[in-house]
């Protein structure tokens, strides 16, 4: 399972989430992320940076900017938002079924958004690295669930 996890610039949320299904170490699953308003070769934010540090996850040090070669190669597109999600499938209308929020996959009827830290505090960046962690939980949950 080829999962694509997707923000606005890769440099916060996707790469957090990227870090922390990554260090689930969930045989079978292989994890990428990108932003729909970046491109290539940003460094992830200082803030998520020290989060992922602090528990001892590998993640990717810079940004990616959504490509088709990534969404052909994932098997799963999670957004962070709802219009993370519109605006992918507009670029992209051909990975329509198999594109959800983070949170409408792992809770269908939930379509919230993954809260955004981008310019806040280390408290702020870290409600939302705890945030993620649940989620990608519920995540890992579901798809060992699936798997069985």
């Amino acid at each position: 399972m080829n999962i694509y996890f997707i923000c606005t610039g890769n440099t916060c949320r996707s790469p957090m989430a990227e870090a922390i299904l990554r260090s689930k170490a969930i045989e079978g699953v292989t994890v990428r992320s990108a932003g729909v308003s970046t491109v290539d070769g940003l460094p992830i934010s200082t803030n998520a940076k020290t989060l992922i540090e602090e528990a001892d996850m590998p993640y990717t040090h810079v940004s990616n900017a959504v490509n088709a070669e990534d969404l052909a190669w994932a098997d799963l597109v999670l957004t962070m938002t709802m219009s993370h999600k519109e605006l992918l499938l507009h670029s992209f209308p051909e990975v329509e079924k198999k594109t959800f929020t983070l949170k409408e996959y792992v809770t269908p009827g939930d379509f919230g958004d993954v809260h955004d830290p981008y310019g806040g505090s280390l408290a702020t960046y870290r409600r939302t690295f705890e945030e993620l962690g649940r989620l990608i939980e519920q995540l890992k949950m579901k798809l060992t669930e699936d798997g069985e």
